[in-house]
């Protein structure tokens, strides 16, 4: 297996895992299984300024710089959006911020993700799109 140097690489090898899935119920396991591997999240993170806005459910991101690249941590009360936050964390965790703004979310269609998720997860998983973004844009050097 090749190491993953680019967050459009990462989106690539996640795209070729979904692949091996015949329909939307094991791809949705597979997502929440993702989502039940995340690291603890601390309490203390669970705070207003973390929690991102436009989620139905309870989610919390946060990030810190680690050198060169950006670590973000979260997680969500919610099975479903543990996963698309796991599936996030793959391809953006821990990479340059230019690397993350670079890398457009295209799995989202190329997945399906955008047809299957109701309108209220796409919002919120549109939500944690966009803090990764902008957290990304203003870490950028």
């Amino acid at each position: 297996m090749t190491s993953i140097t680019t967050a459009e690489q990462a989106q690539q090898e996640l795209l070729e895992e979904f692949e091996l899935f015949d329909n939307w119920m094991d791809r949705y396991q597979y997502i929440i299984d993702l989502g039940k591997a995340l690291p603890s999240f601390p309490d203390d993170w669970k705070t207003d300024e973390l929690k991102i806005q436009g989620c139905q459910s309870n989610v919390w991101v946060h990030h810190e710089r680690q050198g060169d690249n950006l670590h973000f941590d979260a997680i969500s009360d919610a099975a479903i959006v543990s996963g698309l936050i796991a599936v996030l964390m793959r391809i953006y965790n821990d990479r340059q911020p230019a690397d993350i703004v670079a890398t457009s979310p295209h799995f989202l269609k190329d997945l399906g993700l955008d047809k299957h998720l109701s309108p209220t997860r796409s919002n919120g998983l549109n939500a944690m799109l966009e803090r990764i973004y902008l957290v990304a844009r203003q870490e950028q050097s």
